[in-house]
């Protein structure tokens, strides 16, 4: 089956199991050959599964100012511009898809959630944008 070789105490051992069936192993060391019972089966490792817990702060929305004639929209992760389906002069209604920011190997539609008119394109298309950074203004 395997074949092994170790050095213990300047001693080298070449190890041969020959077979392996539930608890008992059939094995050759230095050409002898022993019958080894083990007190459990050796069981399979499976992948770990990672649990994360959730977040225990509240998710932040959208800050807006209500006073301000204009909404920058920015963005919410690192990541990547896949496509931008506005540009400027479109009359924007809350919900309507501005573009689709990839990040984390996920598509993430960005939405309006403030009726306006986009005056202001500050992305292009592939451009990689930081976290909070400044893509589009509604006014």
């Amino acid at each position: 089956m395997k074949n092994f070789k170790f050095r213990i105490n300047s001693n080298n051992y070449n190890v041969n199991i020959k077979t392996h069936e539930k608890n008992v192993v059939d094995l050759e060391v230095n050409g002898t050959s022993y019958s080894v019972k083990m007190q459990q089966d050796i069981q399979k490792t499976k992948t770990p599964t990672l649990v994360r817990a959730a977040s225990k702060r509240p998710a932040e929305p959208l800050k807006v100012n209500p006073k301000s004639s204009k909404t920058k929209i920015v963005a919410p992760i690192p990541g990547v511009i896949l496509s931008i389906d506005v540009k400027v002069g479109d009359e924007i209604k809350v919900g309507d898809r501005m573009l689709v920011l990839e990040a984390m190997k996920m598509e993430n539609n960005i939405v309006a959630e403030k009726a306006g008119v986009v005056t202001t394109l500050k992305i292009a298309v592939g451009q990689q944008v930081l976290q909070d950074e400044l893509m589009i203004e509604l006014e």
